[in-house]
């Protein structure tokens, strides 16, 4: 199951009492405060896991709970301090805060922390208030409370090239040729379900990942099909690889499947519209009719968009759009996090 948006609740560790002591030992002449501080309570942490590429984990465990201080004691003693938990997340996942929407972190690299609950500190014990003038004192502090926070998470796989365009337009049959990834493939609409990742090796020592999303049509801004919850996964992308299918199969038009899988990337956000893209026309072993190759071949030469036509069943065209890709996305730095437009 994939999952790729949650909410959970995060509880940092209480901190300890101070404690309220005196000495009063056997020969020892002079006594005093000896109520030791109380301990601080545990963070809660989240760690970008590269193990971990959903969060699902999180819907069966939505709450996260630090340890907290131990009390103070006498004989100056120190409470021990609460122990922190570091909660594994998927990279490319971005924290918000539930109540107010604010973007509170972003996980792009493995290793990546963000102290998502800070433990309360200590209360202070009644020998922290000794002073000259006041050498028996009786005040001594709780500790203070840890945070606690409701968190929105949103996983944004991370990937180089993003696959877009109509449902069964051949982005998972494409996937499955040139990677390891291994999806489901049906002569049917919306056979993808989820998002898709698949490690491309390139020529020589280069590769680079590759994303599919299930499919989009007319009307998917306003909830249609799948809609658009799947976009926000290649918002990361540096490139956009969009496919067509040019059989007579299809029954559809490709200038018109073009114009309206942009419409619907304009419509969730101008920024993903604009990415750097490659055409391919897909399905060229089932096209007899040379005219919808070469419309769709005019439509990205008047956008100057680089043009390739391909059958991943059959292998023609895959190696030469492989290697366009590859060096599109070394051509293009990182992209960073770009938000949907709002509705």
């Amino acid at each position: 199951m994939f999952i790729d948006d949650v909410t959970i609740t995060v509880r940092a560790g209480n901190g300890g009492n101070g404690c309220l002591a005196f000495r009063r030992e056997k020969y020892v002449p002079r006594g005093g405060p000896s109520g030791g501080d109380g301990g601080r309570g545990g963070d809660v942490i989240l760690v970008a896991n590269p193990h971990y590429n959903t969060l699902l984990h999180f819907r069966y465990n939505p709450e996260h709970k630090a340890e907290r201080g131990r009390h103070g004691e006498g004989s100056n003693r120190k409470g021990r301090d609460g122990a922190s938990i570091e909660v594994p997340t998927p990279v490319g996942t971005t924290v918000y805060d539930s109540e107010t929407g604010e973007m509170l972190h972003d996980f792009t690299q493995a290793g990546d922390r963000f102290t998502a609950a800070k433990g309360g500190r200590g209360g202070r014990g009644n020998a922290r208030f000794a002073t000259s003038t006041h050498q028996a004192p009786t005040e001594h502090e709780a500790g203070f409370p840890g945070e606690e926070r409701r968190l929105h998470l949103k996983l944004k796989l991370l990937a180089d090239v993003g696959l877009v365009g109509f449902p069964n337009a051949g982005k998972s049959t494409l996937i499955a040729s040139i990677s390891a990834a291994r999806p489901k493939i049906a002569d049917y609409p919306f056979t993808t379900l989820e998002p898709n990742l698949g490690v491309v090796s390139a020529d020589g020592d280069r590769s680079f990942v590759v994303a599919d999303i299930p499919g989009l049509i007319e009307g998917a801004h306003l909830g249609h099909g799948l809609g658009v919850q799947f976009l926000r996964h290649i918002e990361r992308t540096r490139v956009l690889a969009h496919l067509v299918d040019v059989s007579e199969a299809s029954g559809r038009d490709p200038v018109h499947d073009f114009e309206v899988v942009m419409e619907e990337l304009r419509s969730f956000s101008e920024d993903l519209a604009a990415k750097p893209m490659i055409v391919a026309a897909t399905k060229i072993d089932a096209a007899q009719d040379p005219e919808r190759i070469a419309s769709l071949r005019k439509l990205a030469r008047r956008r100057k968009l680089p043009f390739f036509k391909i059958s991943a069943v059959t292998g023609e065209g895959v190696p030469a759009l492989k290697r366009a890709l590859a060096e599109a996305v070394l051509d293009q730095p990182e992209i960073a996090s770009i938000e949907p437009a709002q509705t």
